[in-house]
């Protein structure tokens, strides 16, 4: 596949142009996603940036800061342009924000400028493309805190633009911040199973020219088809937590199904859930997982093979599974 035939979009007001497959690099943390090694992720970064990938979303929570220096590692021996977003962390650790906390226990000013310069060590530049917060809560709208640190950043050149990480199946929690204006990106699950974001929050984005980043578009693993109920993933990887219990056996079910429904013709069943999210027009980069050059190959070719047709979108509307698996 060639570089020239990864289409892109508008990110938002922003004005750039990115990739429609952008690279999602919290598994090559190497921390809670057991089993990356970092000569793979190096070479599926490049790979992915030889076939027209030109968005990476880190942060400095991902493997705490080691996803951010591999990525800067081949940023800055390429020669393409390459949009990076990484995010801030909470500094109470908490995913996602808690009601009733206020924002100076999670992102105090200090805090938020310290660890966007650890972010640009990191990554070995000067300026972020986009700085995310990582978790949010609409409770912060009025706060000066978050906003003031921002506007300082950007004054002084290490952040060009501001974006919010979604909290976990909240998607219409951002809405009033995204309406002052302050905000240029959204990151929010938008996938086959939960497309609750389209509802409220992508019709918003359009309307405010807002850039979104579909993150979360496998579910985790559970729409590539390769969760089974005798899965098993390493000690001390994450995923154990999230497929705990009967889940594997759950998605495994849902998984065929889907493969029925979807029946031939229209790629892999990771190929089609990403070209689900290729759909809606207010995407404007979708990240998945690429630890493998073999995931980088197979999700780049969505870009040329286009969105899905109308039918089967409405076919897909039968599938909605709407769970938190973060949760109890």
């Amino acid at each position: 596949m060639s570089a020239k035939r990864m289409k892109r979009r508008r990110l938002g007001r922003t004005g750039v142009e990115v990739s429609e497959i952008g690279y999602g690099a919290w598994g090559i943390g190497a921390s809670m996603w057991v089993g990356a090694r970092d000569e793979e992720s190096l070479e599926a970064l490049d790979r992915a940036i030889d076939l027209g990938v030109n968005f990476i979303d880190t942060g400095l929570a991902y493997g705490d800061g080691h996803s951010e220096k591999l990525v800067g590692q081949v940023v800055r021996r390429r020669s393409e342009r390459i949009w990076v977003a990484s995010k801030v962390p909470p500094k109470n650790l908490l995913w996602p924000a808690r009601p009733g906390i206020a924002v100076e226990r999670v992102f105090p000013y200090d805090y938020v400028v310290r660890s966007t310069e650890t972010s640009l060590r990191n990554l070995g530049v000067d300026m972020i493309d986009i700085q995310q917060f990582h978790v949010w809560s609409p409770e912060w709208l009025a706060s000066e805190t978050w906003r003031r640190a921002v506007e300082d950043l950007k004054r002084a050149g290490k952040v060009r633009w501001l974006g919010i990480s979604i909290n976990d199946y909240q998607p219409e929690s951002a809405i009033d911040t995204l309406e002052t204006g302050l905000i240029d990106c959204v990151q929010v699950i938008y996938n086959v199973y939960d497309p609750t974001a389209a509802d409220r929050l992508l019709p918003v984005c359009e309307k405010l020219d807002i850039g979104v980043i579909a993150r979360v578009p496998l579910d985790e693993g559970g729409l590539t088809g390769n969760i089974t109920p005798d899965t098993r993933f390493p000690a001390g990887d994450w995923r154990n937590r999230y497929f705990r219990g009967e889940r594997k056996r759950l998605v495994w079910e849902r998984a065929e199904k889907l493969k029925q429904a979807v029946g031939e013709g229209h790629g892999t069943l990771a190929q089609v859930a990403l070209r689900f999210c290729l759909s809606h027009p207010a995407v404007s980069t979708v990240i998945p997982g690429m630890r493998s050059v073999r995931n980088v190959d197979s999700s780049c070719a969505v870009s040329d093979i286009g969105p899905l047709p109308a039918d089967l979108l409405v076919e897909l509307r039968n599938h909605i599974w709407i769970r938190n698996f973060y949760g109890s």
